[in-house]
């Protein structure tokens, strides 16, 4: 029976004091999936608001599941997959700046990028986009840099840590300093310093751009994984792990004193691994174990006692990992803090659970949705390796939430977007091309024509351009914002001259003014329903 938390009868007045969860409903969870059946203490599955990646069981190599988000219900047996490794995969992890790039790892010694296409994957994927050598054992866990661009780690079975710029693919540094297994990696708010831990019970804080270990103390004593997670911006760390006499701990430390713990908490006598996931926003901590059905949360505060319990989602249905959606993926106007993918160990099932905080208001709650971390990140890769560090660009949640990335590609005058033979240098571009400006704007795949009807296409877009232009004096309008420039008007008189190149630009031009003009009357539309909801509660 578990141990009942110390801190379950220190009542206190919070607004996350009755926060609880809600499982989705069957038709809303992913079921017939082959989850993989691993002892490795991941998590197994990442998600971001596109897609949900789980590795998967297979035989003779490594695989992962990607599916959009959308596709909810039973899947095909035949479902395609991600099948580039040649040894079980160990780790997934979305890129945070871009939500069709995911990072694997696997037992072959690799860390690979690989490029999720909008809609999914229509055949299975063996072309990554990358391909990183550098570990010279099994690679355990990834680690994206918060708020540097392209700024990958990855901690092996050999003790070291690699610090990759998968722009240009490249190692930043090496990080030697462990003298075992490393259970787990966390970046501060800002990416300055790097906490892990090992199976040498120890806790060190490292300056990851040199090496250097800025702080080390002795960690929680029992011989299982323990997990580590920055406490956001007050100074502090949370592990979760064992004591000698096996029973499952949860601790807090200052990062600039790891000789003791600040508290240190007994939370039962289970054997299965705690693991961490940490709300910025909200600093709430959620503690789920491997082979659990219930999750705990807890509050946590820059003042002694540090951390409040909260309260326990239960569930009768074990889990093997979780993947928690970014806040930008949330459904706010529900009041949804947290959103969980839970892998079920027993049937091949993916559930998500909602955990939401009770308010009878329909209005967006802003004490519970702060300006949370965007898309676009703040310094480039080469600025933080030469020393910068900046905190993340933030992003507000006012208008809806539930915002993807769309990341321009790049394409020359003439080319063919679907030409295979272009396809992988596109790909390579989508992610070493730096991120200029977030941009939500839906992206529409072109199908392939011929060249001469996509020049008939723009030559009639052009002539109902100029009527519309001559009817306005011929100037374009501008968009109220200043945002969309005025344009040149094309003589048509001599269109026939104009390049076949320069035609398909300005047909893709218009493409990109229509999709604007179109997200900005959405935009209009619920700012104009957030006012008459406003009228009304008045």
């Amino acid at each position: 029976m578990s141990a009942i938390p110390t801190m379950a009868f220190n009542l206190r007045s919070s607004k996350f004091r009755h926060v609880y969860g809600v499982p989705a409903k069957k038709n809303q969870c992913y079921e017939c999936i082959n989850i993989t059946k691993n002892a490795h203490d991941s998590n197994f599955c990442t998600v971001n608001p596109k897609f949900v990646a789980v590795v998967t069981e297979c035989a003779g190599g490594g695989s992962f599941l990607v599916l959009p988000i959308e596709k909810t219900g039973r899947q095909e047996i035949n479902v395609p997959k991600v099948t580039g490794h040649k040894g079980v995969v160990l780790d997934v992890k979305w890129n945070p700046f871009n939500d069709n790039i995911i990072a694997s790892c696997s037992e072959d010694c690799t860390v690979k990028l690989w490029f999720i296409p909008d809609g999914g994957l229509r055949s299975n994927l063996n072309d990554w986009i990358m391909d990183l050598h550098g570990h010279e054992r099994r690679v355990a866990s990834l680690e994206w840099h918060p708020t540097a661009e392209n700024i990958l780690l990855s901690a092996g079975f050999d003790y070291k840590i690699i610090v990759w710029n998968v722009g240009k693919g490249e190692v930043v540094n090496e990080i030697e300093c462990h003298t075992d297994t490393i259970y787990s990696m966390s970046f501060n708010r800002t990416g300055s310093l790097l906490a892990t831990t090992c199976k040498d019970k120890k806790i060190r804080i490292i300056e990851p751009r040199t090496g250097e270990v800025c702080k080390e103390g002795l960690g929680h004593q029992g011989s299982k994984s323990t997990k580590v997670v920055f406490m956001g911006d007050h100074g502090k760390l949370l592990t979760t792990g064992f004591s000698r006499m096996s029973e499952r701990q949860l601790a807090i430390w200052d990062q600039n004193d790891l000789s003791k713990p600040l508290k240190l908490d007994i939370i039962d006598s289970s054997s299965g691994i705690l693991i961490p996931h940490y709300d910025y926003d909200t600093n709430i901590v959620y503690i789920a174990g491997k082979g659990d059905g219930n999750i705990r949360y807890y509050e946590l505060v820059n003042s002694a006692p540090y951390i409040h319990y909260l309260s326990e989602y239960k569930s009768s249905a074990p889990q093997r990992g979780l993947g928690t959606m970014p806040k930008r993926g949330l459904d706010v106007m529900r009041c949804e803090v947290t959103r969980f993918y839970k892998l079920h160990i027993v049937k091949g099932i993916v559930e998500p659970i909602a955990m939401v905080v009770p308010r009878k208001s329909e209005q967006f709650q802003s004490d519970i949705f702060p300006d949370t971390a965007g898309t676009l990140p703040a310094i480039s890769a080469d600025e933080w390796a030469q020393g910068i560090d900046k905190a993340p660009n933030l992003m507000s949640l006012k208008v809806g939430g539930q915002k993807k990335t769309h990341k321009p590609q790049v394409y020359r005058p003439g080319e063919n977007p679907l030409d295979s033979r272009n396809l992988s240098n596109m790909k390579f571009k989508f992610v070493q091309e730096e991120t200029k400006g977030a941009d939500y704007r839906q992206v529409q795949h072109k199908s392939e024509k011929s060249s001469a009807s996509s020049t008939n296409v723009v030559r009639k877009n052009l002539e109902n351009r100029k009527r519309m232009e001559e009817s306005r004096g011929g100037e374009t309008e501008d968009i109220s914002d200043g945002r969309l420039p005025k344009r040149k008007t094309v003589d048509m008189d001599n269109i026939a001259d104009i390049p076949e190149s320069e035609l398909r630009k300005a047909y893709f031009e218009q493409l990109e003014e229509i999709r604007f003009l179109m997200d900005q009357v959405s935009l209009k539309d619920r700012r104009i329903q957030q006012l008459e909801d406003e009228l009304k509660t008045r």
